[in-house]
């Protein structure tokens, strides 16, 4: 990061992509559009998409049975619901806890 104007060991950040979907739907109209020579790629690129969207469902279940298990039964988009997940897994760090209620709070099932 250090290419970037302004970062330093004290200025780094994290950039978190937020439309996934918005980006995944315009993948997959890429290879349509796409010059023969890089549909190949591009299909590639839109099978990883939708295998990355399939885990992220697959853990959002999980977050959800393991909210279920101790039964939460509250607001999944709340505080009290993380400390659930995290009492349902203690070895859940409070950031991969976090994590996984946004994917169950993403792919309500």
């Amino acid at each position: 990061m250090s290419a970037i104007a302004g970062l330093n060991k004290k200025h780094n950040f994290v950039l978190l992509v937020r439309d996934a979907d918005v980006i995944a739907a315009a993948l997959r109209q890429a290879p349509a559009e796409a010059p023969p020579e890089e549909r190949p790629g591009l299909e590639r690129a839109v099978a990883l998409v939708e295998s990355t969207a399939a885990e992220t469902v697959l853990r959002a279940r999980w977050a959800r049975s393991r909210l279920a298990a101790v039964g939460f039964t509250g607001d999944i988009a709340s505080v009290a619901a993380v400390r659930a997940l995290r009492k349902a897994e203690p070895k859940l760090s409070l950031l991969a806890a976090v994590q996984l209620q946004k994917e169950a709070v993403a792919h309500p099932e």
